[in-house]
Formats: C-alpha cells, sequence, structure tokens
C-alpha cells in the first residue's frame, strides 16, 4: 500500500495534456460539489450491479478509475474492508472529495485517491486484483480508449477483472438527447461508445466473462466484466 501511494502521490496532478482532456478536468472539477445529484439519480443501480457482477472479494487490492463524485468508490471500500482501495480521477477536486468522504465513513480502511490521467497510470504492472471504470472512455478518443484498456490490463495481476460500466446505446430518443448533449459540450458529455467497447476490450487482450443491462429512470447503462 505505501509503494503504491508514493507512486501516486509522485503523479503531478497539474501536468495533464492541453487537449480535450484538460478541458474535461476543469469541467468536472467545477462539478465536483453537484456531480453526486446526478450519481444518485442515474448511475447507482449500475454501480450495484458492476459490484455484484465484479467478484470483488475482501482483502483484495482494488483501483477505481474515474471516481467522479465516489460512489462507487465508497462501495468498493466497504466491500474490501480489509484490503487497499485505491482511486483515480482527471480531476483534482473530484479526488479529493472521494478521499475526503471515504477517509470519513471508512477510518479504519487502506484508501488513497489522486488525480491522475488514465491513459498514462503511475503503477507497478500487475499491481491490483481488481479495476473498475465507470463512466469514463465516453470522454475519450477510440485511440485513447485503447490506451486506457492496455493501462488496465498492464496494472491487473494474471487473472484479475476488469469491471466497465457504460452508458447504454438501446433507447433510441435517449441517443438522440445524449447525441445533442455531446455536441453542446463534449468536455462533460462525450459520446456514447458502448456498442464499439466489446470489440476494442478483446483487442486489448481481455476475455469478455459477463455482460448485464441496467436502466434507471430513463438513463440506460451496461456493465461489462472482462478477465486478464
Amino acid at each position: 500500500m505505501d509503494r503504491i501511494e508514493e507512486s501516486v502521490s509522485a503523479w503531478p496532478a497539474n501536468g495533464l495534456p492541453a487537449t480535450l482532456a484538460d478541458r474535461t478536468r476543469r469541467v468536472y472539477d467545477r462539478m465536483a460539489a453537484v456531480y453526486p445529484v446526478s450519481t444518485m439519480l442515474f448511475h447507482s443501480r449500475a454501480h450495484r450491479c458492476a459490484l455484484e457482477a465484479s467478484g470483488i472479494a475482501d482483502g483484495m487490492r482494488v483501483l477505481e478509475v474515474a471516481t467522479g463524485s465516489g460512489e462507487m468508490f465508497r462501495r468498493l471500500v466497504k466491500a474490501n474492508a480489509s484490503g487497499s482501495t485505491i482511486g483515480v480521477d482527471l480531476s483534482p477536486n473530484m479526488a479529493a472529495r472521494t478521499q475526503r468522504t471515504a477517509r470519513r465513513k471508512f477510518p479504519q480502511s487502506r484508501t488513497h485517491c489522486q488525480a491522475v490521467d488514465a491513459r498514462h497510470m503511475p503503477f507497478r504492472s500487475e499491481a491490483f486484483d481488481a479495476v473498475f471504470c465507470c463512466y469514463m472512455l465516453e470522454l475519450l478518443s477510440t485511440e485513447d480508449i485503447g490506451r486506457a484498456l492496455r493501462e488496465f490490463r498492464r496494472v491487473l495481476r494474471p487473472e484479475g477483472r476488469l469491471t466497465l460500466v457504460l452508458i447504454g446505446q438501446n433507447t433510441a430518443l435517449f441517443n438522440a438527447a445524449y447525441k445533442l448533449g455531446g455536441r453542446v459540450a463534449p468536455a462533460f458529455w462525450g459520446r456514447q461508445v458502448e456498442r464499439s467497447v466489446p470489440q476494442l476490450i478483446e483487442s486489448a487482450r481481455f476475455q469478455i466473462l459477463d455482460d448485464r443491462t441496467v436502466q434507471q429512470t430513463f438513463y440506460p447503462s451496461r456493465v461489462l466484466v472482462a478477465g486478464r
């Protein structure tokens, strides 16, 4: 745990690329205080499904990439009380908020959160038993999705599991609304990629083990679990 915390702390939170990723970081920094509302309304059911499907067991080394406001991260910490749970997010404010809340609610747990770019993570290879990533790939180009997936594979131990939650594409009206949102605010909404991600997962040498769809209110999600 100490080695992981040291490597995360050494990563420059203000050294992220000056691209759409940088604009995304600024947007989510500003949204950090209110983002939990959307998580509660639209994402919590998918988070529960992801945790159930993941096969996580207490005592693991777990990484969540793109913690957002920390709702999924707190579920992971609770399920992994005697293990170590690391969280990273492109937004320093999101990462700090997640860390404060997790340590307040679970003071005895081994947790650490920091601002990190998912495409270039400062962890040694095969450092984690499980990796989680919810609603992040939509914010990346196809090339960068491939880079992130390769990083996930690199930091996972052999037979480790990757659990992804994606924005669903199975509702025409929702798809149209999301496409409009993506045009208006691409750094916040991104684009739907759910239909293309399974092929990208397999290209990154993962094997898909579980595939589930979830809907909360009008918001569709897809949960994918893949083995290294």
